[in-house]
């Protein structure tokens, strides 16, 4: 992709998508917005394989989620944006830390990085995962989504889906202390969803960095903080005490 062109006052001109043939209306709007979008040519510069890369970049500056020599568990990698910024993050280049990525679509290998071309909603995924893990995470995350249906509830629900699959996995692999995140669409869903992660993490909220388009409807949930078994069944215990109270009273 080329820098748009600019005009005498040096602002970017909007490029338009010359020809619509073979094109559906949407394909069009597509291009159209990937052609005119300074992430995606920042990205092209920068040498990211994706503008998601700035997602996790400022998610990151805000919340200090990658350290170095974490161990991390990229969900829905492809085509790898987000495994390059932990990467370079965590010192993977330097021998410190460990990467495990999966995705339905094949990315180019990132070195370091341990890449498996499967779908995580198969029956042997999480197994397989936890395999090339090797151990305990402390970062899972998560850029799943569904294909989208065109049905806004239908696609609201599936992702829903993916994420609270995804909510299962973290909760086998992280080890006290780890974090989650992952994207979600706002829909009316995720207060529920919040809810669960509360259980299960000292902290838990919505974000929604500047590189998520404004039109767009999708939200990043982080929990921060996870207690693992022995300090989720000592909360338990405190809520079902707390509750004996309050019945006694």
């Amino acid at each position: 992709m080329t820098t748009p062109p600019r005009g005498p006052d040096g602002r970017p001109l909007k490029v338009r998508v010359k020809t619509a043939r073979g094109r559906t209306t949407s394909s069009q709007k597509w291009l159209q917005r990937q052609l005119n979008d300074p992430y995606v040519a920042r990205a092209k510069r920068e040498g990211w394989r994706s503008r998601a890369a700035f997602k996790l970049i400022e998610m990151d500056e805000k919340a200090k989620l990658l350290k170095r020599g974490m161990r991390v568990v990229d969900l829905g990698a492809a085509p790898g944006g987000w495994s390059q910024v932990a990467a370079k993050k965590i010192g993977l280049a330097e021998g410190h830390g460990k990467i495990v990525a999966i995705d339905l679509l094949e990315i180019e290998p990132i070195p370091g990085v341990a890449f498996a071309q499967m779908d995580f909603l198969s029956a042997d995924a999480p197994e397989r995962l936890i395999a090339m893990l090797g151990g305990p995470a402390d970062l899972v995350m998560s850029d799943m989504a569904a294909n989208a249906t065109g049905h806004k509830k239908t696609d609201h629900l599936r992702i829903v889906g993916l994420v609270e699959l995804a909510v299962d996995f973290a909760r086998q692999v992280l080890a006290p202390g780890g974090t989650f995140l992952a994207k979600v669409i706002q829909g009316g869903m995720e207060a529920t969803l919040l809810a669960d992660l509360k259980r299960d993490f000292a902290q838990v909220r919505h974000v929604k960095p500047a590189a998520s388009r404004a039109d767009s409807a999708e939200l990043y949930v982080l929990a921060t903080g996870f207690r693992g078994e022995a300090d989720r069944a000592q909360a338990d215990d405190a809520e079902t005490a707390e509750a004996q109270v309050s019945r006694d009273q």
